[in-house]
């Protein structure tokens, strides 16, 4: 199971609304982020929640339900907590927040799903994704580093590629408002895939439905 979710972003007042800290403003957008209680530890804010709180959240906002309408079960094998972590380290070093975190909990890179943006898929397109390339990414390049493996899950959020190739100014603009309307359609249904995940004893059964899936209206 995936215990430690982290959301990539760059620290920072200036950098909060640019396409690099996706990970961010959808961990903001998440309809229990106002029952998250931060705290500064590992490098970054970090939030330790009882599964069993968790999944309480997931039924007071109807997050993850069966067909029949009835709460998704804790599964068997369940832990105990479930961590969540923004890195404060700026996006290059995010690995050096992950594994403090990691380290302490004595977790494995499979319990680890990294949540950012993604460059090679279109802006209101997901993809649930386990190990893999990097796409150029440097909070994956330094996750992977620290971990000493690719073999950790990913929550990728597309943002598409610019038209004049100028990669590092696009990362770091801010999204367009017609760019904030589709994140708005996407968000709240990659925060049911999120609870679906984080409710699974087994995240690779939901890749084929969620591998890359457009979530944004035409």
């Amino acid at each position: 199971m995936i215990q430690l979710v982290a959301f990539l972003g760059n620290y920072g007042r200036e950098y909060a609304s640019t396409r690099h800290n996706t990970g961010w403003q959808f961990a903001d957008s998440l309809p229990f982020s106002g029952n998250i209680q931060w705290q500064k530890k590992f490098k970054g804010l970090c939030a330790a929640v009882d599964m069993t709180q968790f999944a309480g959240w997931v039924q007071q906002y109807s997050l993850c339900v069966k067909k029949d309408g009835t709460p998704v079960p804790l599964p068997k094998n369940a832990s105990d907590k479930i961590y969540f972590l923004k890195p404060e380290t700026y996006m290059n070093l995010s690995g050096d927040s992950i594994i403090e975190l990691v380290n302490f909990y004595k977790l494995k890179p499979e319990n680890v799903m990294v949540v950012h943006d993604e460059l090679e898929l279109p802006l209101g397109t997901i993809s649930l994704k386990w190990s893999g390339g990097l796409g150029g990414h440097n909070g994956l390049r330094s996750t992977k580093a620290v971990l000493n493996t690719p073999d950790f899950w990913r929550l990728r959020f597309g943002i598409g590629r610019p038209d004049n190739g100028q990669i590092a100014d696009y990362v770091l603009a801010p999204f367009t408002s017609d760019e904030r309307i589709i994140l708005s359609q996407t968000f709240p249904q990659a925060a049911r895939l999120l609870t679906q995940v984080l409710l699974s004893a087994a995240p690779e059964r939901l890749i084929p439905e969620w591998g890359k899936k457009k979530l944004s209206a035409d």
